[in-house]
């Protein structure tokens, strides 16, 4: 522990890697920083709203809190099993997407993943610029590009930075939570409102999707948060502590948005945060709420535009053929990514929440099936053993195009087609199911049982272990290292 704190003081504040591999000598942090940063990163007022959306879709409220844990459980699963490669491998998530896809195929599904998390900080964006609005006196559209300029210095600094905002965010959001919480059971009869059950599959089913399509979201990067612990950290703790993180906070949220939407008489959807703050009181008390929410709101919507930097520079190292990104371009691509989502935010926040239930729900389809694709090849083909100086050689081992993987990929879109329900698109078969969208159960299941027939019959050559690079300042790593290269050649 003590030389994991000798290296945690060493590092400089501003992250100096992107999506190269970090060396074990960078190595620190600890197993907490998972839990602490995923809950501060849930207990935020998008979440709120995601829950609330259970109800004023349809549901009651007793179901929904059932239907809502299911998925969080489902999907936070899902999620963990990602945030556990991130220690073993030492990389962003979506670079270890080219052991399945091929260096140059990778891109397919990493631009679009950079295109939906851009949906997603440009949603977060307009909740917090509300929070910001009112809270300082300015319109919506000034707190917004308040908020982006905050996202952008954040986003620059990078990984120590994002998880020490990860560890306040998680006190303030237990504080708020807790005092939002008390003044709610003091105003509304929650046992009322637990006595309403009208079950109904479909309105279940929604609950469920939400939840689960929150938490299988953050699988393309949950990665990147846990890269820089030691490698020896236990995959299994790091499975519990960033997966308990994730869904504790996002179920109290989602609680409380559900219970919040249930006693609103109509008066919450496009007022979402002004009716939680005026849940807690007025004058100062209102003023630490939006401060609460709007800080809040800093974890995820950085985490979504750091994700988002680090797909452009995954899509554009693959074809330059190395993993080094300087810290102007750092710059550069945060400025470009943070400004794209900041004139999404102006142009849509006043037709906010319907498109956003629309778009958490379509995105699953592009979401589930590389997920089930990577972690099926992780867990049960290559069995961690991957050539990770390989990732960046489009003639090494993983090539440019891997048609098995790209292949599978595609079939697991389009074969949830017939089966989404959203505002942009609904499949022929969702009426015969009662209007019940089950696509992301079909884009996980499907994809995953034919990747891992096909790949068992047709993979390429799986090295005998990890076979990392070499590092030239550890001498135990290099060892390692040494290791894995002759077993390669072998």
């Amino acid at each position: 522990m003590a030389v994991n704190n000798e290296r945690a003081g060493s590092t400089p504040l501003i992250e100096r890697r992107s999506i190269d591999y970090i060396p074990e000598a960078e190595r620190h942090g600890r197993l907490f920083s998972q839990f602490t940063l995923w809950m501060g990163a849930n207990l935020q007022i998008t979440a709120i709203v995601t829950g609330a959306l259970a109800v004023v879709l349809g549901g009651d409220v007793f179901w929904s809190l059932i239907g809502l844990l299911i998925g969080q459980l489902l999907g936070g699963g899902v999620m963990a099993l990602h945030a556990a490669q991130g220690p073993k491998l030492g990389l962003p998530q979506m670079i270890s997407s080219r052991v399945q896809f091929g260096v140059y195929g990778a891109a397919i599904p990493i631009v679009l993943v950079c295109l939906m998390y851009l949906g997603f900080t440009a949603t977060g964006t307009v909740l917090s610029g509300q929070a910001l609005g009112q809270l300082f006196g300015v319109s919506d559209s000034v707190g917004i590009l308040i908020f982006a300029s905050v996202i952008v210095l954040v986003t620059v600094l990078g990984y120590r930075v994002i998880h020490w905002i990860g560890r306040v965010a998680s006190v303030i959001g237990v504080i708020a939570f807790v005092f939002l919480f008390w003044r709610l059971m003091s105003q509304t009869d929650v046992g009322a409102l637990l006595q309403i059950r009208h079950f109904s599959w479909s309105s279940f089913l929604l609950a469920v999707s939400l939840a689960a399509s929150w938490q299988i979201a953050f699988g393309p990067y949950v990665a990147d948060y846990s890269r820089y612990l030691p490698s020896a950290t236990s995959s299994v703790k790091t499975f519990f502590a960033a997966g308990a993180g994730s869904v504790i906070g996002a179920q109290v949220a989602m609680i409380l948005g559900v219970f919040a939407a249930a006693s609103a008489n109509g008066q919450f959807a496009g007022h979402e945060v002004a009716y939680i703050v005026g849940l807690g009181g007025t004058g100062a008390t209102a003023a630490l709420l939006y401060f609460s929410i709007a800080f809040g709101k800093v974890t995820i919507s950085t985490l979504n535009s750091y994700c988002s930097f680090m797909c452009i520079a995954t899509i554009i190292s693959g074809f330059k053929g190395h993993l080094t990104v300087t810290r102007m371009q750092r710059l550069v691509f945060v400025l470009f990514i943070v400004g794209a989502a900041t004139l999404i935010a102006l142009l849509g926040q006043h037709s906010f929440l319907g498109a956003f239930k629309s778009f958490i729900l379509f995105l699953l389809a592009f979401f589930t099936p590389w997920s089930a694709i990577n972690l099926v090849d992780y867990y049960c083909i290559t069995r961690e053993r991957y050539d990770v100086p390989a990732l960046a050689d489009p003639n090494g081992r993983y090539g440019r195009w891997n048609l098995l993987g790209i292949s599978v990929y595609v079939f697991g879109v389009l074969v949830q087609l017939p089966f989404i329900s959203t505002k942009f698109y609904t499949g022929p078969l969702v009426a015969a199911l009662g209007d019940v969208d089950i696509s992301w159960i079909i884009g996980l299941v499907l994809p995953a049982a034919v990747y891992y027939f096909c790949a068992k019959k047709w993979h390429s050559a799986v090295p005998d272990q990890l076979i990392l690079p070499v590092e030239q300042n550890s001498v135990v790593q290099a060892k390692t290292s040494g290791t894995g290269r002759a077993a390669a050649q072998a």
